[in-house]
């Protein structure tokens, strides 16, 4: 069947096959010349599209077991985020590390090493990540942590499904008093000045920026900083304080169909970042939210992909090391507003050091995130902003990717060498396979 990521682009086709146990996964490999699993889809690119097959985990979601000393949650790796979130949220639990969307499972967290608006402060989530069962190429099922198999953990965390299926996880929780964040929103009117509010928020747990890609000139990085913790129970009143752990609401906004290309262009986008911006300065100082809306906004509108059409959308999300940051951010969003590209989401975070995945994504440094529109124009951009990445010795996140080049990740992962050697050396090379691990020969 035609399989796509969340980008909509590239759409291959592959077998789809759907285990509901972990007995069956062994069985499956080795009746299967080359498999991935594949999530919930959102990883944007080609990644959980099998150069073969395609083994979708949806089927493997139960919950197995909870310790309210350790905060450890095993689950199998077809598990919802969502669910995650929902089942323990309002019993004062939340995860360590969430993604921009709650739609994921978490054998995708783990595959694609997630990080958070508080990477800063708590890492990845496979830093919070304790166990992993993997069946591998000859379809046995092995435990690794970072004491057992600890070269295979850490190959696992960030590796894409390129080492074998992972059946299951534990990861730690964190304990939270309620469902809401005190958040305080800063208006940043140029860049220097965002990423000195990040600098002067390194105490925060989570920070984000939204930056207006349009804005040129003295504006140039104009961006919305927003800075968050789980707000406490002293810290409510009114109707919070009488239901401190609300369950979210689910949301019911639906983008029904691929909406015409012409939507989103330049104008279009322009006006947007206008309404956001000038929006954010009336409501600057603190507030209080709730987490659903805190981390995923977007998950308010179910299909948003949508709005880019039938072609479909790529991301473009780098990171720079602290030092670079400065010099090669100005440079990419000048060379975006100069060239009329819109990127219609435009987003900056703060990362400290991660060594929790051998081909981990995150540095310490900022990570800038830009969406566009499938056309050649894009891409031609894109190649241009990879060249500043890659000058200034940053990487591209694998998850979010459709289009780099080899010689770009060959550049960018520096333990790619190490990670080619053990897929060869446990046989996962021949059997685990997506499009794009055979695109960038990973």
């Amino acid at each position: 069947m035609k399989t796509q990521g969340w980008g909509n682009y590239p759409v291959g086709e592959a077998a789809w096959l759907t285990p509901t146990k972990p007995g069956a996964i062994g069985r499956i490999i080795g009746n299967t010349d080359t498999l991935i699993a594949r999530g919930a889809g959102r990883a944007y690119g080609d990644a959980a599209i099998g150069a073969g097959a395609t083994l979708s985990m949806l089927g493997m979601d139960r919950m197995i077991a909870f310790d309210p000393q350790s905060l450890e949650l095993t689950v199998e790796a077809g598990v919802m985020l969502d669910d995650v979130i929902r089942t323990f949220q309002p019993r004062g639990y939340f995860p360590a590390s969430v993604p921009g969307t709650k739609f994921v499972t978490v054998g995708g967290m783990v595959a694609s090493n997630i990080h958070g608006k508080n990477h800063h402060k708590a890492g990845t989530f496979g830093s919070h990540v304790t166990r992993i069962r993997l069946v591998g190429a000859d379809g046995k099922s092995t435990a690794c942590s970072p004491t057992e198999q600890s070269e295979l953990f850490h190959a696992t965390i960030g590796g894409m499904g390129l080492t074998g299926i992972i059946t299951e996880v534990t990861f730690r929780m964190q304990k939270v008093e309620t469902a809401f964040m005190r958040n305080e929103l800063l208006v940043a009117r140029n860049l220097d000045e965002a990423m000195r509010i990040f600098e002067e928020s390194l105490g925060w747990s989570y920070t984000v920026s939204w930056i207006d890609g349009l804005a040129r000139g003295n504006a140039l990085g104009r961006s919305l900083v927003i800075r968050s913790e789980h707000a406490k129970l002293s810290e409510l009143d009114g109707w919070r304080a009488r239901q401190p752990l609300k369950p979210a609401p689910h949301a019911f906004l639906n983008v029904p169909f691929n909406m015409p290309a012409m939507t989103l262009n330049t104008l279009s986008v322009s006006a947007f970042n206008q309404l956001v911006y000038w929006n954010g300065v009336r409501q600057e100082g603190p507030r209080i939210d709730h987490w659903n809306s805190n981390f995923f906004p977007l998950d308010a509108v179910h299909h948003w992909n949508r709005i880019y059409g039938a072609r479909g959308f790529f991301q473009h999300q780098c990171v720079i090391p602290k030092a670079r940051s400065r010099a090669a951010i100005g440079e990419i969003l000048d060379r975006v507003a100069r060239a009329g590209n819109p990127s219609f989401l435009s987003v900056l975070k703060l990362m400290g050091p991660d060594e929790a995945g051998l081909m981990t994504f995150p540095m310490e440094g900022y990570t800038l995130t830009l969406d566009f529109p499938v056309s050649r124009k894009s891409f031609e951009l894109a190649d241009a902003l990879d060249a500043i990445v890659l000058a200034h010795g940053g990487r591209l996140y694998l998850t979010k990717d459709s289009r780099q080049s080899r010689a770009m990740v060959e550049a960018g992962y520096e333990n790619l060498p190490r990670f080619r050697d053990l897929r060869a050396a446990s046989g996962a090379a021949r059997k685990f396979k997506s499009l794009q691990s055979e695109r960038l020969g990973l």
